[in-house]
């Protein structure tokens, strides 16, 4: 979603549920665009969601809520597909993005595909899920079945690597250098040239101080959960417990 178009779409979404007193929804965000409307609403007195479906989604939808409302997800306006294909064949997330758009549906209108071997879960919004069903047949030139709705695990959902360490301080380029194994000064230069973003925001200052439950998404070496950053060793060094996503 165009950045500039963003912050006046949230208002105008707002705006429609207090008017109207119904829940109200924008179309799937990135985590970065999530974290900016957070920013913009945490402090407005407004009732607002983030929902992907599930944990660690990376889009999700903002639901703008009525005071009246206490469980949103029967109203929330999207759903998953599965893909079904030979496991034989060889797709990725790139090729189900590509055919699904090639059906001329704009990408705030598709959340998260997680594929693995024979299957595929797509999120979306329900009123382009008949069509997308009816139109798709082939993903490239992979023959496909759609099933509504999926079974869990998701595919890839929650694969985690444990990361042991121990780190000077809680600053975020000594973490970042600790986390992908790196020199300090690298993790710097990483930092500074705005490859690495804390809970979604990009982050340029490499004496962000880091606490436990933060995600760090550093470019070109994933995405990381720092689970707890608040024991201390003997020569008291910060004991650093994190995990890196698969």
């Amino acid at each position: 979603m165009d950045l500039k178009l963003l912050l006046p779409r949230v208002n105008d979404t707002v705006r429609l549920c207090e008017a109207s007193l119904t829940p109200k929804f924008l179309g799937f965000l990135t985590l970065e665009e999530a974290a900016l409307v957070n920013e913009k609403l945490k402090n407005k007195g407004v009732r607002y969601i983030f929902d992907g479906r599930y944990s660690d989604a990376e889009r999700v939808y903002l639901c703008i809520l009525p005071d009246w409302l206490e469980e949103p997800r029967e109203f929330l306006p999207f759903c998953s597909l599965s893909f079904i294909f030979r496991e034989s064949e060889t797709l990725s997330h790139r090729d189900f993005l590509g055919a699904i758009m090639s059906l001329g549906i704009t990408r705030e209108c598709v959340g998260d595909i997680l594929v693995e071997r024979g299957r595929a879960v797509v999120f979306l919004n329900k009123d382009i899920s008949n069509f997308v069903c009816e139109q798709l047949k082939k993903v490239g030139r992979v023959g496909i079945k759609i099933e509504r709705g999926h079974t869990l695990p998701l595919p890839g959902a929650s694969e985690l690597v444990p990361i042991k360490d121990t780190v000077a301080s809680a600053r975020l380029d000594c973490v970042v250098a600790a986390l992908i194994n790196s020199s300090r000064k690298n993790a710097a230069d990483l930092i500074e040239n705005g490859a690495v973003a804390v809970n979604s925001l990009t982050a340029l200052k490499t004496v962000k101080a880091v606490s436990s439950g933060d995600r760090i998404t550093v470019k070109g070496y994933g995405k990381f959960l720092i689970n707890s950053l608040d024991k201390r060793t003997k020569k008291d060094r910060l004991v650093l417990d994190a995990s890196k996503y698969k």
